[in-house]
């Protein structure tokens, strides 16, 4: 254990990017809620007065969606090139020298791209909300009764960790994949991850006139949302204008996130626990492929 943690410290030492992007992003969206045109005071006047948290949970989330979109397009990078790079540099004959095994090597990239690099994107996407909030609130743009909602906070918080948690366990095959890509391929890592998936998918609609293969893919890449949330997540935080007793249009959520989140779904769904099998199965590759392999 003690090992694995000293890889995951040398993967946030040779990685800046797994901390200097969400401090990047971070600072740019401060920077749109410090001079740009961000006003809720229209949102905030349609509510009546028990509703504000509405406008307020939309705005938190969307402030965390960029910081979450970001991160995750580096972890599949990260997931593609860290074991490709390592023979690439010669590294990996360096690392073999020590009393480093290439399954703790390899667990520890799988650990910093689904664990660490996620939790950092927690914890700057915190911060950023939070100053973000200030911003607004300081700049006097009708925030005060919108953004600071305890409700909305604890809901965030507890949307992140399961989150971070069933997306782990959900796209551990896709991680596995990348990671066997990444220590067979001698160069092109992208093309050689997509193109063994889009060959057979392309051969089947051409030849069967089927679509099998992609429905596969395509259900474990967008599938998570379904499995991991209530048929009504799309509800999530959402606005729906109604009426209230005197007529007027008001602003009020349907849904919170305590009845969306469906975790016996998710955890006793059979397609989770097939997922996990494969990922299994893909990350051994990976370690017998980093074992055998030491050029790139």
């Amino acid at each position: 254990m003690k090992t694995l943690s000293w890889l995951i410290r040398r993967e946030l030492w040779e990685n800046k990017a797994i901390w200097a992007m969400p401090l990047i992003v971070g600072a740019l969206l401060l920077l749109a809620a410090t001079f740009g045109d961000i006003d809720l005071g229209p949102a905030a006047s349609l509510m009546p007065p028990d509703q504000p948290r509405v406008c307020g949970a939309l705005v938190l989330f969307g402030f965390d969606v960029a910081l979450f979109f970001v991160m995750t397009l580096y972890s599949i990078w990260y997931l593609l090139d860290c074991l490709y790079i390592d023979r690439k540099d010669r590294s990996v004959l360096f690392w073999r020298a020590l009393p480093v095994s290439d399954t703790q090597a390899v667990l520890s990239k799988l650990a910093t791209a689904l664990i660490v690099i996620p939790l950092v994107s927690f914890a700057a996407a915190d911060v950023t909300t939070l100053g973000m909030a200030l911003a607004i609130t300081l700049r006097g743009k009708g925030a005060s009764d919108v953004l600071w909602q305890s409700q909305n906070w604890l809901q965030l918080q507890v949307l992140w960790v399961y989150l971070m948690a069933t997306m782990a366990i959900w796209y551990l095959p896709i991680a596995g994949w990348l990671l066997a890509i990444s220590a067979w391929a001698r160069r092109s890592v992208l093309l050689w991850a997509v193109m063994p998936l889009l060959v057979p998918y392309l051969i089947e609609r051409w030849l069967l006139r089927t679509h099998a293969i992609g429905q596969l893919i395509v259900g474990r890449l967008s599938g998570f949302v379904s499995h991991a949330f209530h048929n009504n997540a799309d509800e999530a935080f959402s606005l729906a204008t109604v009426i209230d007793k005197e007529d007027t249009p008001a602003i009020a959520a349907a849904r919170t996130a305590w009845d969306l989140i469906d975790a016996a779904g998710f955890f006793l769904n059979p397609a989770t626990w097939a997922g996990v099998a494969v990922g299994i199965v893909l990350i051994a590759v990976a370690i017998e492929l980093r074992r055998r392999r030491a050029d790139a």
